[in-house]
């Protein structure tokens, strides 16, 4: 389904962006590895760069080659960091590393953005959410504080605010015929779920209590693989949960269908 692409995977040394990487090679394409830190299976190409870090971010794209046809934005931090830390790695650096990138992708590429089912309530937020679509690094601090974002709130309003972005950008780039989407997993068995479980105490042990497992990383990454490929063409501006039910669930009980 990716014969012949070029995709630009953050995050791609561990987690859902090591098993995105691994199926992108599998599917026939080509894999530029954007990491802190060295995968550990071999890809295509390797940029080092701290996704926290305008100046880091501006010289990865300086680098990186043109003309890739998607870019999997995978690369993120669990809410055991710094507030402000997360929100600049999971949105704003995030933001800034697409909308310099758009320039140099092909005709007709793909975007996906990593979410999360901890975003699902990104429409309660709005005032926020809002504030935020523009939102520059140096500002980062101060909204953290003027919209009171501490502790785990910081990892649910990156992925409220990717959410809306997203949404925001669904036709942004038509005139090319790149587009861009989301994924949202729920509890995923990676190195950072000690982290949530460790942060959200009650409400994660409920989520994974009604789950017949966590997910795994090889669960997801064939849901991005999908939205980098043509056959996912119409699809734009969608946010798609990949969670073994958890959203539905969510939704049912809510809604008290």
């Amino acid at each position: 389904m990716l014969t012949g692409k070029t995709i630009i995977v953050t995050g791609a040394a561990s987690g859902i962006g090591a098993a995105t990487a691994r199926l992108v090679q599998a599917w026939g394409g080509r894999v530029i590895a954007v990491d802190r830190h060295q995968p550990a299976d071999p890809v295509d190409a390797f940029f080092a760069a701290d996704l926290s870090d305008r100046a880091s971010i501006d010289a990865l794209v300086a680098a990186l080659p043109a003309g890739a046809h998607g870019l999997a934005n995978i690369a993120g931090l669990p809410p055991t960091r710094p507030a402000a830390e997360v929100l600049r790695v999971n949105f704003v650096g995030l933001k800034h590393l697409t909308t310099r990138l758009v320039p140099n992708l092909a005709d007709g590429a793909a975007i996906v953005n990593l979410a999360s089912l901890a975003g699902l309530d990104w429409a309660e937020a709005l005032p926020a959410v809002r504030a935020s679509q523009d939102l520059a690094f140096e500002d980062v601090e101060a909204f953290c504080r003027d919209h009171g974002i501490a502790g785990a709130r910081s990892y649910f309003f990156s992925k409220e605010a990717l959410i809306a972005w997203t949404l925001r950008h669904r036709w942004t780039w038509r005139d090319r015929g790149i587009r861009m989407n989301a994924v949202s997993p729920g509890p995923v068995d990676t190195p950072i779920l000690k982290d949530f479980v460790a942060t959200l105490g009650a409400r994660a042990e409920q989520d994974m209590a009604v789950m017949d497992r966590a997910g795994r990383p090889e669960d997801i990454a064939p849901v991005v693989g999908f939205l980098l490929s043509d056959a996912s063409a119409w699809i734009r501006g969608a946010n798609i949960p990949a969670d073994g039910g958890l959203y539905a669930h969510v939704l049912d009980r809510r809604h008290r269908l």
